[in-house]
C-alpha cells in the first residue's frame, strides 16, 4: 500500500504531487552526486512559473478543498512520499511514497525528524506558535533529504502570524517544503497564496469513502455504506460516525429536531439541548486531555508526591498558561460539536429539498425518511430554502462570535417560521 491509498478520489491531485515528489528525489539525487562525499551546493525547487516549469516541485504549496476532502491526508502523504527512502522509487516504473521504508513509515505517523505537522485545538494560531516553526524551516534537514512543515489549520493563522510566515515563504530556506492546508484559498493572506502552487480538492465519492473506511479500518461494508452516504464523502466524519456509538446518538437526536419546532417552547428547549450536547462535547475532550496534560506539568514543575502536590514557586503563571489553553481548547470543541450537529441539520433538508424537487439522488439521511418524507408534503419549496438559510445564518452567527444560545434560537424560531 503506498502513501497515495488513502487521499481518496483525488486522482488529479495524486497524479501531480507524485509527479513533484519524483522530481524532487531527482534533486536530492543530483545534489548528492554533485557533492560526492564532501560539502556541496544546496538544491533548492524551482518556484511556479507561467506555462509550466522545468520541475513540477517547489518550495510552498497550499492544499484547499471543503471539509472532509482528505486535504491534511494528501499533504502528509506529499511529506511521506518526499522523505521516501525505498531503493525502488527512482526505477522506471517507480514513484516515491511506497508507503513501507523508514522515510514513509515515520513521516506518516508523525516520528519522522525532518516532518513537523502543526495541527491546532484552538480558536487561532498566533505569533508566538508561527515564529517557532519559521525557525524550525531554517534548519537544514536531520535526514539529508527534505525540511517539511505541513500546517493543517492556515485558515487559523492571526494577521500577525500570516505577516509572519510571508517571510519565511518568499525566502525560502534550501530544501525547506511548506505545506498549507485550508478550506479555500481565501482563507489565507492573499500575499502568502500568491507564493504557493495551489491544489484544488473536491468532495470524494460516497462509494470511495466506503471503500476505505472497509479497507483501512475494518468496518462492515453496510455501516460504512451507510455512514459514508450520511455524511455525503466527508471521510473523517464518516469514520467517527461508523465507530463512535456516541456519535451516532447525538446525529440522531439532531435529525429529531425539525419535528420539535412546532411551538416557541419546542424551539428554545431545542436550541438549549443543542447547546448543552456541544457542551457535554467538550466536557468529554476536557476529561480526556486536560487531566493528563495538567498531571504532566505538574511533574514536569517538580510537583512530586512527596511534596504535597505544591507546586515550586514561581511556576504558578506555567500553570496558569495552561488553564487558558485548556479553556480555548474547550471553547473550540464546542463550537466544533455545534457546527457538526447544523451541519447535519443542513443535510436533513437538502434530502427535504430534493423529495419536494423530484430529484433523482440518494438521501443522505435515508434512516429517518419518513420525517423527511412528512415534512417535504406539508411545506412547499421556498419554506425548506429559507430553513436552510437559517441554518447557514447560525453558522454564520456563530463564526462571527455570536453567543452560542443565542444564535441557535434565533434559528430554530426561523426554522419554524419557514
Amino acid at each position: 500500500m503506498t502513501v497515495w491509498d488513502d487521499v481518496v478520489g483525488q486522482d488529479r491531485v495524486t497524479a501531480q504531487l507524485a509527479a513533484a515528489a519524483r522530481d524532487a528525489d531527482a534533486l536530492v539525487t543530483a545534489e548528492h552526486a554533485a557533492a560526492g562525499s564532501g560539502p556541496g551546493r544546496e538544491a533548492q525547487p524551482e518556484p511556479p512559473a507561467e506555462g509550466g516549469s522545468a520541475s513540477q516541485m517547489t518550495h510552498a504549496w497550499l492544499f484547499t478543498g471543503p471539509p472532509g476532502s482528505g486535504r491534511a491526508t494528501a499533504a502528509r502523504a506529499f511529506a511521506a512520499a518526499l522523505q521516501c527512502v525505498s531503493p525502488d522509487r527512482a526505477a522506471e516504473t517507480g514513484t516515491p511514497g511506497c508507503g513501507f521504508c523508514d522515510g514513509c513509515h515515520t513521516a506518516l505517523v508523525g516520528t519522522h525528524a525532518d516532518v513537523e505537522i502543526v495541527r491546532t485545538d484552538l480558536l487561532s494560531i498566533g505569533v508566538k506558535e508561527t515564529r517557532d516553526l519559521v525557525r524550525r524551516s531554517s534548519l537544514s534537514p536531520a535526514g539529508g533529504r527534505w525540511q517539511v512543515i505541513v500546517l493543517e489549520d492556515a485558515d487559523r493563522l492571526t494577521e500577525g502570524a500570516g505577516n509572519v510566515l510571508l517571510k519565511a515563504v518568499e525566502e525560502p530556506a534550501p530544501r525547506t517544503v511548506w505545506l498549507l492546508c485550508a478550506p479555500s484559498v481565501e482563507d489565507v493572506l492573499p500575499t502568502i497564496r500568491s507564493r504557493c502552487r495551489q491544489l484544488s480538492l473536491t468532495t470524494p465519492p460516497v462509494d470511495a469513502v466506503a471503500e476505505v473506511l472497509v479497507r483501512r479500518d475494518g468496518i462492515e461494508p453496510e455501516a460504512a455504506a451507510r455512514a459514508a452516504r450520511a455524511t455525503q464523502g466527508h471521510i473523517g466524519r464518516a469514520r467517527r460516525l461508523a465507530t463512535d456509538e456516541r456519535a451516532r446518538a447525538r446525529r440522531a437526536a439532531v435529525l429529531k429536531l425539525p419535528l420539535r419546532v412546532d411551538d416557541i417552547g419546542g424551539c428554545l428547549k431545542a436550541a438549549q439541548e443543542l447547546i448543552d450536547a456541544a457542551g457535554e462535547d467538550a466536557k468529554q475532550v476536557a476529561e480526556d486531555v486536560d487531566t493528563k496534560e495538567t498531571e504532566e506539568l505538574r511533574a514536569a514543575l517538580g510537583a512530586a508526591s512527596g511534596t504535597g502536590g505544591r507546586l515550586p514557586r514561581g511556576t504558578a503563571g506555567a500553570m496558569k498558561e495552561l488553564q487558558d489553553r485548556q479553556k480555548r481548547r474547550s471553547t473550540r470543541t464546542q463550537r466544533d460539536s455545534l457546527d457538526l450537529a447544523l451541519v447535519d441539520l443542513t443535510g436533513f433538508y437538502r434530502d427535504v429539498l430534493a423529495l419536494q424537487l423530484g430529484a433523482s439522488v440518494a438521501l443522505a439521511n435515508d434512516e429517518v425518511r419518513d420525517s423527511v418524507q412528512r415534512i417535504a408534503t406539508t411545506s412547499p419549496p421556498e419554506r425548506t430554502l429559507r430553513r436552510i438559510e437559517a441554518v447557514i445564518a447560525c453558522r454564520e452567527a456563530l463564526d462571527r462570535n455570536v453567543a452560542p444560545l443565542l444564535a441557535v434560537e434565533a434559528m430554530t424560531a426561523a426554522l419554524r417560521a419557514g
